[in-house]
């Protein structure tokens, strides 16, 4: 056997291993969790994820070191980001209504390995999420006590002067996050009912926020005389962007908690969109009053709002401010604490993780250890870490899920649609074959010819005028388009972002280029819409598809630009471990590759006279196993 050859055929092998798909159920609904969440349950969910330290603390600090007044324009433009990539999630949770969220949308349309490193930073954003919320909450608790709190540990434990760790160590909030645990373990119900009182207050208080506060307004705080609206120009805003981003990252845990709505088809969709909806006016209502009553360069990071009222003279208004913001807390920190351990119990009953977080607590229909575990594991960021690093840390992991997400949703629109796992009368019964190897796929669409044009194929109308993306197999034209436009999109989002001087290019190559990659990206985007999609009518479904999730692909890359080396560079390292994680022990204990083995010793092979044909087919297989269903060289055997 050639060494070359051999090199070659296990590196396709590996190859196969790392993109295979999880197939997509859609129908079943049989879960080992509690089906108990209404769409109310999980619209407060939604809320509460994201109504939280973003309101209370991030508009401060975005407003006075970022973006001044146009705060509001920011959190306008991450509210478009986001609803894009929600609208993502809602056709997703409806169609596949699942725990895991990004990690399963990515597992059953791109393959594993992208679906195991989406579920890796899906962890660490709820990781850092809560971490962040957690020394948030302590404070803000700590800036109404004169930070009294942060003076006594100072004293007796000393100020750290370390990178990237905190100057004391916080244990107000990892006790909170402890705390936070114990509730979640009792159960969803606990939980739900825990997220009502805490949302319910939450949402009063900034009722209260946003009527006092557009009566102690004053439109002076936006003139010149105080800086103008926008002291740090587009830039500033759009750094403010990428940071207030942030605060919408909690809808979803909607898509988590599929798995325990009652009826996740129709709710999903329709609490996605009323949480975002009510988050986004939240934080677009709250930036414009604060910055009106006091002006935006003498605002308090710590604690924005309540500072505003105790400036005003307006003390009572300020502790009712403070009370509001450590409930609307509570509920981030329950929210991540409720995901987090539902996506680990995913990526666990699929294999790619340690089975031990796959166990569900029998009376309580929850995964315990996962909320154990990940819980303590957030209590010691939280006591350590500073508040700004895992702020930044937190929205790229966000920003990448989007885009995976949303590129997914592209894939599974131009994929043919599985068929019914429940047999039908049309079903043709034994005779039924799994398609699984190259020449199964030609000799299916064969077949087809002629037939209603099948998802990922030219539509018929356009034919006659693109014949030449027709001569492509199915679903080629498809996915060159795709990583064309995410290519294009990369190159035209380092062009809007960093501009012309930061480039080095003088102004015409800097216009051509805008021009040129500007152009792919919509060429791209015209291939796409030239093939045939699958239409759902039972479940929602994304309008203007590929347009939708293209902009929120090239939107979500614009602000991960936006980042700071340091945190690409922390980013990469967490990845790193991802990978290793993956390699030592997800690859090898995968249901898809347990689900390979069945079909490997029951697979009968007629071995050609040639000798170079028996190499080849023995090539294409690991060592010591049978060959593999899937190669393109094998033939049934005749009876």
């Amino acid at each position: 056997m050639a060494p070359g050859w051999s090199t070659s055929a296990r590196l396709a092998h590996l190859c196969q291993k790392l993109n295979r798909l999880k197939p997509l159920e859609e129908s079943t609904m049989e879960t080992s969790l509690r089906r108990c969440l209404s769409t109310l349950d999980l619209t407060l969910l939604g809320v509460g994820g994201m109504v939280g330290s973003g309101l209370y603390v991030l508009t401060g600090t975005v407003a006075k070191e970022m973006a001044g007044p146009a705060v509001l324009v920011s959190f306008g433009i991450a509210a478009v980001a986001s609803l894009l990539a929600a609208l993502c999630y809602a056709e997703f949770g409806a169609r596949v209504p699942r725990t895991g969220s990004a990690y399963l949308f990515t597992y059953v349309s791109m393959g594993e390995l992208w679906a195991f490193l989406i579920g890796w930073n899906v962890l660490l954003e709820y990781l850092i999420g809560g971490a962040a919320v957690a020394r948030a909450w302590s404070g803000y608790l700590d800036a109404i006590f004169s930070h009294r709190i942060r003076n006594f540990t100072e004293t007796h434990l000393g100020v750290w002067q370390v990178p990237f760790l905190a100057h004391y160590p916080d244990f107000l909030a990892a006790g909170i996050l402890l705390l936070a645990s114990a509730f979640v373990s009792c159960g969803a119900r606990v939980s739900s009912w825990l997220n009502h009182t805490f949302s319910a207050i939450s949402l009063v208080v900034i009722l209260f926020i946003i009527i006092l506060g557009f009566v102690l307004s004053r439109p002076h705080n936006w003139s010149t005389e105080e800086g103008g609206f926008a002291p740090f120009g587009f830039s500033g805003i759009m750094a403010g962007t990428a940071t207030c981003f942030y605060a919408f990252v909690g809808f979803d845990v909607i898509a988590a908690s599929s798995e325990e709505a009652q009826n996740p088809r129709r709710a999903v969709p329709m609490a996605i969109a009323i949480s975002l909806s009510l988050a986004a006016g939240a934080y677009i209502l709250v930036s414009t009053v604060l910055t009106l009553m006091v002006p935006w360069h003498s605002l308090d990071p710590d604690s924005a709002l309540a500072d505003a009222f105790y400036r005003r003279g307006y003390s009572w208004a300020g502790f009712i401010v403070a009370t509001g913001s450590i409930c609307a807390m509570n509920t981030v920190l329950l929210s991540n604490l409720f995901s987090l351990p539902r996506i680990v119990y995913a990526m666990a009953a699929d294999g790619l993780f340690f089975q031990v977080f796959a166990q569900v607590h029998p009376r309580t229909q929850v995964p315990m250890v996962g909320i154990l575990v990940f819980g303590v594991l957030m209590a010691f960021l939280a006591l350590l870490l500073d508040l700004e690093a895992l702020v930044q840390f937190l929205s790229i992991g966000t920003l990448l899920a989007y885009t995976f997400v949303a590129a997914s949703i592209i894939v599974l629109r131009f994929q043919k649609a599985p068929a019914s796992a429940s047999p039908g009368p049309a079903s043709p019964g034994p005779l039924t074959k799994e398609y699984n190897s190259c020449s199964d796929h030609i000799q299916l669409v064969g077949t087809e010819q002629g037939l209603a044009p099948e998802p990922g194929q030219l539509r018929p109308a356009l034919r006659p005028y693109l014949g030449f993306l027709g001569t492509l197999s199915p679903g080629a034209a498809v996915t060159w388009a795709l990583s064309t436009l995410v290519t294009s999109a990369i190159i035209l989002g380092c062009v809007l972002v960093f501009g012309e001087p930061t480039v080095h290019l003088p102004y015409w190559g800097y216009t051509l280029l805008l021009l040129l990659s500007t152009a792919v990206f919509l060429l791209s985007l015209l291939i796409l819409w030239a093939h045939q999609q699958q239409c759902h009518q039972d479940t929602f479904q994304i309008p203007m598809v590929p347009l939708t999730p293209a902009l929120s692909i090239l939107l979500n890359i614009c602000l991960m630009l936006k980042l700071s080396y340091l945190t690409w560079l922390r980013f990469a390292i967490w990845l790193l471990i991802g990978l290793a994680v993956y390699f030592g022990y997800g690859i090898w204990h995968s249901k898809e590759n347990q689900r390979e083995l069945p079909r490997l010793t029951t697979t009968h092979y007629v071995v050609f006279p040639s000798s170079n044909l028996e190499e080849m087919v023995q090539a294409v297989q690991p060592p010591g196993q049978a060959p593999d269903q899937g190669s393109c060289t094998e033939q049934p055997s005749s009876p």
